[in-house]
């Protein structure tokens, strides 16, 4: 990957905190929802309840297919990446800490509002490591993706 293609996709992650993410059911069937993140470099972190529907789907399979964006005015102004994948349940500790510290500093409305992050035992941290990711940018044309693999 090239430094200006990798600066574009930082960009985006950086500039973003929500997500449409992609699960797979017990069925099969994929489940979207969105959800909060935080990054740092590619890594993804987010929490979900330890018994939600996206907990149990990720304990089965560890595969998950996203989607960052805006809702340009313009068709032609997308930009947005949209990735594949791989989640890991964060057990380290140290590593438990830095995902709630980066999850509360995309956050800082929580706490001005008094909310604190949940208790650790009470929720599942959850890293995702990108394989494959497609950065979007209709200004290069309509659908322009630049497809990178991790």
């Amino acid at each position: 990957m090239d430094n200006v293609t990798r600066q574009k996709i930082q960009t985006l992650l950086d500039q973003h905190r929500t997500m449409r993410m992609a699960t797979l059911r017990a069925d099969g069937w994929p489940q979207v929802t969105t959800v909060g993140y935080a990054n740092e470099g590619f890594t993804i972190y987010f929490l979900c309840g330890l018994d939600s529907q996206k907990a149990q789907n990720l304990s089965r399979d560890d595969r998950v297919s996203l989607a960052i964006d805006d809702d340009p005015a313009q068709v032609m102004e997308i930009t947005g990446l949209s990735m594949a994948a791989r989640a890991r349940t964060l057990t380290d500790p140290a590593e438990i800490e830095k995902a709630i510290g980066l999850l509360m500093s995309r956050y800082p409305e929580q706490k001005a509002a008094g909310l604190s992050m949940p208790n650790p035992s009470e929720v599942r941290l959850i890293a995702l490591t990108p394989t494959v990711i497609s950065l979007l940018d209709y200004s290069k044309g309509f659908g322009h993706t630049d497809l990178v693999e991790c």
